[in-house]
């Protein structure tokens, strides 16, 4: 189609954008959806239709309202048929949102478009969305100020900037309408109250605008890199490498001071590895020429590769050998993931899982093998004792905190010393059952 029928279509359509019930009564064909961003009625229809159509992947729900009424729609798409991962361990997740400021839409559209990839992907038999539905989940939020959106206004309708309002630093940056207090509006109460109570443990964030083509990682208050520098600096030599030229920066150096931002409330509160992802720096109209699959197949593409090597954006610790001596714990640790701990410990407990004892802490860099060495005093062991390192995923303190088994065929008990034989309860256990044959054996033969 030449532009300027698309730019024809755009024109005729301005008209139905007027009336949203009749925009949703219509639906969207391919033409429209490609070069025309969603209103809150049209995208209402979409998602419904998807979970209409795809109730095994998609679960479509309101998580809240915006301040004048509108739903906040939240699309969960994952193979529910899997509660867990094929081999039984609990699925990633990925948590996305778009739409905090209602003019810029090709961020509401990136995220629409990552939902898209994945359900139609799934209709379609696409292996790689297959095998991703099996092992993630991914929760969207597509548009969280639809008032703003129908308005075409940045502002939600109290003239607040939700990406300003949330309880990281609120209104310590020099910035514009943060609202009378952190979470003061319904929509990034919301979003709150969703990370901390579905999401608390998401192994990714994404929140999606548009303004400037970049992708941008914590701190806004602040220059300094993060305490996970090593897992964001490793994405964006991956992502500028092998997939785009998009600039990756702390957000303070890359954009310009903000505080008050989704993205650093979801690293420095909830512990998430958390990116905004600025789209390009089209604002202020209501459609595109250019079909919006093609103008943003290139952060589809990074999308696709941040969910699909999910399960790496945190430290992923492998005992290789755990050797208990007389006097320490001599252990080989490889970290399989791209973040770095620095407070693990192991742990000790009885079969009822009660902690009977704990190693100082150590940490293990990110994609690093460390051999670590413990003093082992006060440690006894007992029958059926259970080892486990405990660690948290990532270096920020707010980050999830992990307890994992490990590996009976790993553990070797090289040690005499008498502090680490078994529990004295269970050689009183063992005397007793011997007196008692010794004295059965007696009085058989009197």
């Amino acid at each position: 189609m030449s532009k300027a029928s698309v730019v024809t279509v755009l024109i005729s359509l301005i008209v139905v954008s007027a009336s949203p019930i009749a925009t949703a009564q219509i639906g969207q064909p391919d033409i429209v959806q490609e070069h025309w961003y969603h209103s809150y009625a049209t995208l209402t229809l979409d998602l419904n239709e998807w979970a209409d159509d795809y109730p095994e992947i998609v679960i479509l729900f309101s998580i809240g309202q915006t301040e004048l009424g509108r739903e906040l729609w939240m699309l969960q798409i994952s193979d529910w048929s899997l509660e867990t991962k094929p081999d039984g361990t609990d699925k990633e997740v990925a948590y996305i949102d778009g739409g905090h400021h209602g003019n810029e839409h090709l961020g509401t559209e990136l995220a629409f478009l990552t939902a898209e990839y994945y359900i139609e992907g799934w209709g379609n038999g696409n292996e790689e969305v297959i095998e991703t539905l099996q092992t993630t989940e991914l929760h969207i939020l597509i548009m969280l100020n639809a008032d703003g959106n129908d308005f075409d206004t940045r502002w939600n309708i109290n003239q607040v900037d939700l990406n300003r309002n949330y309880d990281h630093y609120w209104n310590t940056c020099d910035s514009t309408q943060p609202g009378s207090s952190a979470f003061s509006e319904s929509e990034t109460l919301a979003n709150s109250i969703y990370m901390n109570e579905v999401v608390p443990d998401a192994d990714l964030y994404v929140t999606m605008h548009t303004g400037v083509w970049i992708m941008l990682y914590p701190w806004g208050k602040w220059p300094e890199q993060p305490s996970d520098w090593e897992l964001f600096h490793f994405i964006r030599d991956e992502v500028n490498e092998n997939i785009s030229e998009i600039p990756i920066r702390n957000a303070n150096q890359g954009l310009y001071p903000n505080c008050g931002t989704s993205r650093d409330y979801g690293y420095g509160v909830m512990g998430y590895p958390t990116f905004t992802f600025e789209t390009d720096d089209e604002q202020f109209l209501l459609g595109t020429v250019e079909a919006l699959s093609d103008r943003l197949g290139e952060e589809l593409d990074v999308m696709r590769y941040l969910i699909q090597n999910i399960w790496y954006w945190r430290a992923r610790l492998v005992i290789e050998n755990f050797e208990i001596t007389e006097s320490q714990i001599k252990a080989s640790i490889t970290n399989l993931g791209h973040a770095s701990t620095s407070n693990a410990t192991f742990h000790y407990s009885d079969k009822e899982g009660n902690l009977l004892w704990h190693s100082d802490n150590f940490g293990v860099n990110a994609t690093n093998n460390s051999e670590v060495m413990l003093n082992t005093k006060n440690l006894t062991l007992v029958d059926d004792g259970i080892w486990t390192v405990h660690y948290q995923k990532r270096v920020i303190d707010s980050s999830t905190w992990v307890e994992e088994l490990i590996d009976s065929s790993v553990i070797l008990n090289d040690s005499d010393s008498k502090s680490l034989l078994p529990a004295p309860s269970l050689f009183i256990y063992l005397l007793s059952i011997l007196t008692a044959a010794v004295s059965r054996k007696n009085n058989s033969k009197n």
